[in-house]
């Protein structure tokens, strides 16, 4: 098992709520294409203040450049509001998993639910559609 170092790091046991944080950390390193020991990240910047400084502004701007290699028309689409807002909700999820309090942290039943209606509204898309059939 994987320990957060927020959590780990200061003594905590061991329990979900550092399962949940894992997880926050885990979706913003996929998304990202960052590690939390990315050498960007000193001082008092970390992954999570990195994600949540640029959420709402710039999430195209923070998503992992390979995530974005599509076709020229599928960049355009990528680009669209709908899909902003589900990286938006996507970061969201990670960033509130990740909070430094456990007692801010969603659980995971919230996170799987939101996770999936995410998907749903992605594939609802007509590119999406078009590619499945």
């Amino acid at each position: 098992m994987i320990f957060p170092i927020a959590e780990f790091g200061v003594g905590s046991e061991v329990s979900t709520h550092g399962d949940v944080y894992s997880y926050g950390i885990l979706l913003l390193e996929t998304f990202t294409g960052k590690r939390p020991a990315d050498q960007m990240f000193n001082g008092n910047l970390n992954l999570h203040k990195f994600v949540k400084a640029a959420i709402s502004k710039r999430v195209i701007e923070i998503v992992d450049p390979v995530l974005l290699q599509e076709t020229e028309e599928e960049q355009t689409s990528l680009r669209s509001h709908s899909v902003r807002e589900r990286l938006i909700s996507i970061f969201g999820i990670g960033v509130t998993c990740s909070s430094r309090s456990p007692s801010e942290r969603m659980n995971m039943d919230d996170v799987t639910a939101q996770l999936h209606f995410i998907k749903n509204k992605l594939l609802q898309t007509p590119r999406q559609v078009e590619r499945l059939l």
